[in-house]
């Protein structure tokens, strides 16, 4: 057959054009074209050292994958392709979180990766609908841990190949059970430090001088004791957010922690120490101007304060009502009896107000001013090391009985 005969055969069959576009369209059903990326978008942190939630848009589902990792502590979360639209200055670090770092690892995942200051557990990890809006999100809430519960979440993962189940709540709040034979764990927080000086006497005293002081040779007394974990929030002249405090004590597991003051009030005639739970309402004004105080440290020291998450709120306030504030105020009691013995105190010592410092869920904890530093005789004493001496051994005898009540001394 001649060219031209092939030719005119060509011309009496389908347009050049069509048979270009069948091909194509063959090809195309053997070789897909690559599914199109993620689109993530609107990313957000809240909450504090203690608690964290992470929110982040996505266009369409995604299907996260998550993991820990650890040295740092971090939360891993792998998705397919994905493309980020996030306003940097919602990366920068607050709270719980110390760094965020995304991208594209290969062909087919992008990576999403938090950094956390310490240990921490993943209370849950869930992808939901938008309401208001085409799309989904995806919100990650984390809470400070010790390295323990930490390495135990490691362990789960490692025989579940990274399973992404959330635990029971009572379990992700931290609860912790079993503790006896254990050594007994005391976090002592010496208040202020740094930036924030918090009171000062007529002498010159400065608070987070005075408070050091005492907690130092509290820690040392203790550990003499030789039955005890003893760690403090603070070693030197740092300033700590109040929500770090709680996370320390958290990360050590902490059976007590106590936290140490030693304010001014407007009437100079008071004098003696004072024993502080936590409480929603405060027992009197001057408890509430105290712990109003107390909880602007952080603003005093030019960090923004965000507000809590109303739900992590309500969290806190139940656990507080329960055990927790329970043995809270068994220890105050005996504290206040040992104290009664050998150094001065208030009217009516056990008092209570809203401390954020003593909201940690799963801590017993009391906040202890040792004198008032607005009256001149308090600050001499608080200046004597006989006098803390004396204040030392009341409140490790006041330790012992607790501990010893709960099963926990010794081991």
């Amino acid at each position: 057959m001649s060219r031209r005969a092939t030719r005119h055969e060509s011309n009496r069959g389908a347009p050049a054009w069509a048979v270009l576009l069948l091909l194509v369209l063959a090809c195309s059903s053997i070789f897909p074209s690559p599914a199109r990326a993620l689109e993530a978008h609107d990313y957000k942190m809240a909450g504090d050292a203690v608690r964290m939630r992470v929110v982040i848009n996505f266009d369409s589902e995604p299907e996260p994958r998550w993991f820990l990792l650890r040295a740092p502590h971090r939360l891993v979360i792998d998705l397919p392709t994905t493309k980020f639209a996030i306003d940097p200055s919602e990366l920068k670090a607050r709270g719980l979180i110390r760094n965020v770092r995304y991208g594209q690892i290969n062909g087919k995942t992008s990576r999403l990766m938090l950094e956390a200051k310490g240990p921490f557990v993943i209370d849950k990890l869930d992808i939901l609908p938008n309401e208001a809006s085409p799309g989904f999100r995806m919100v990650a809430d984390l809470s400070a841990a010790s390295q323990g519960a930490f390495e135990e979440a490691l362990a789960v993962q490692a025989a579940t190949t990274g399973s992404t189940e959330t635990t029971p709540k009572s379990e992700r709040l931290g609860l912790r059970t079993g503790r006896e034979g254990q050594r007994f764990t005391i976090v002592i927080d010496p208040g202020h430090g740094g930036i924030d000086g918090g009171a000062a006497g007529p002498g010159g005293t400065v608070e987070k001088d005075i408070t050091l002081t005492f907690a130092a040779e509290l820690r040392d007394k203790l550990r003499a004791d030789g039955r005890y974990n003893v760690f403090m929030t603070r070693e030197k002249d740092d300033f700590l957010r109040l929500d770090d405090r709680v996370r320390i004590a958290r990360e050590h597991e902490a059976d007590l922690f106590i936290s140490i003051h030693a304010d001014t009030i407007r009437l100079k005639g008071i004098r003696g120490a004072t024993v502080y739970t936590v409480s929603e309402k405060a027992s009197d004004a001057e408890a509430q101007a105290l712990a109003d105080r107390e909880n602007l440290s952080d603003q005093l020291a030019g960090i923004a304060v965000e507000e809590e998450d109303q739900q992590v709120a309500d969290i806190l306030i139940d656990l507080i009502k329960r055990e927790t504030h329970s043995f809270s105020m068994r220890f105050a009691r005996s504290l206040v009896g040992e104290l009664s013995t050998t150094v001065g105190l208030i009217n009516n010592p056990h008092r209570f107000a809203g401390f954020k410092v003593l909201k940690a869920p799963d801590v017993p904890s009391v906040l202890v001013e040792l004198g008032y530093l607005s009256n001149a005789k308090d600050e001499e004493q608080l200046k004597n090391a006989d006098w803390r001496a004396k204040a030392a051994t009341s409140i490790s005898k006041a330790i012992e009985l607790f501990a010893t009540s709960t099963g926990s001394a010794g081991g």
